[in-house]
């Protein structure tokens, strides 16, 4: 029933792969029953998880790092209460996230603190939406609104996932972004309903933001960057939907909310199509989300530095309680 890609022989992990067993895993999978830390899994599955679980939880480090940066420029105190909490929220979430994914890097000997190094050396990527400036108050509301929309819209595409510390951690995620969403949605509908000028900084937000929203969840087929990470994910049941069934989902949601602000995007090909029944909208340019991607964003370097910052100005607190587990 299904093809093993190693065939019996031995990985480049050097962990030797077992056909039989292979198969008893997808039977597993297509049971509908969880594969936990301690189970048996095979190379690409482990790998799979690894790659998408770590940049997920990075993602979460690194995302919080935009609205940091409107958090002393807050116009109110509640909005600054309000995207303090947030931003505790997200960098809890990406904690939550590289322990899930620390359990799954011990056949390897890694460790969270190498998923840093990973990111700091240029190895590990995160989301390019976090790649962007913020320049005005108006984008840390479309961050929680739009952005947030769309990671809840991915995320709960993977709530059935068929490895259980992922799932068990993005019920909690997603219960708590959902409260971001709202947080940001309140930012958008006051400048909505605010001044013309206003509604000026509102519009100029969506239309810089909208590339960068369509590209969110990935180009919409292998042949668009000669990949198949989506196809081995929807395999071996980390995640139901592809990346332009996702797309469309989000547009189904909250193109109605935006035009309904009389609000526009950036795109006179954007329509319904009634016999496709789909969105057909222009194609964002996906070599520049390469670009993005690979730490070549507009704010790319600045946040990478100010987390590099971070990471050796705290290095002396895992020094630490390396030294008292030592001695336990």
């Amino acid at each position: 029933m299904y093809n093993f890609v190693e065939q019996g022989g031995v990985n480049d992990s050097g962990i030797e792969e077992d056909p039989e067993k292979y198969q008893k895993f997808m039977e597993r999978i297509e049971a509908g029953k969880l594969i936990e830390a301690d189970d048996w899994m095979p190379e690409e599955y482990r790998k799979t998880l690894i790659k998408l679980i770590s940049m997920h939880g990075i993602s979460e480090v690194m995302g919080a790092l935009p609205e940091k940066e409107w958090t002393p420029k807050a116009p109110t105190l509640k909005r600054k209460l309000g995207i303090m909490a947030k931003v505790q929220d997200e960098m809890g979430h990406g904690q939550l996230l590289l322990r899930v994914t620390e359990d799954l890097l011990k056949p390897y000997g890694k460790t969270r603190e190498n998923l840093m190094e990973d990111l700091l050396n240029g190895d590990l990527k995160f989301h390019n939406v976090f790649h962007m400036k913020t320049k005005t108050w108006a984008d840390a509301g479309l961050i929680g609104w739009l952005v947030d929309g769309a990671a809840i819209i991915s995320q709960t595409n993977m709530l059935d996932a068929s490895y259980g510390p992922y799932q068990r951690a993005l019920h909690r995620i997603c219960a708590e972004e959902v409260f971001h969403a709202q947080h940001g949605e309140a930012i958008i509908m006051a400048l909505a309903e605010g001044t013309e000028e206003q509604r000026e900084i509102l519009q100029d937000s969506v239309n810089r933001w909208w590339p960068s929203l369509l590209m969110f969840f990935g180009p919409g087929s292998a042949s668009t960057t000669g990949s198949s990470k989506q196809e081995i994910t929807m395999k071996y049941r980390i995640r139901k939907s592809s990346n332009e069934e996702l797309r469309q989902a989000f547009l189904d949601k909250y193109l109605p909310r935006v035009f309904s602000l009389n609000l526009t995007v950036p795109d006179d090909t954007l329509h319904y199509d009634e016999q496709e029944k789909k969105w057909i909208y222009q194609q964002p340019d996906w070599n520049e989300f390469k670009q993005i991607i690979s730490n070549k964003g507009p704010m790319s370097k600045e946040r990478l530095r100010l987390r590099q910052i971070a990471y050796e100005n705290n290095r002396w607190v895992i020094e630490a309680l390396s030294k008292e587990h030592s001695f336990s």
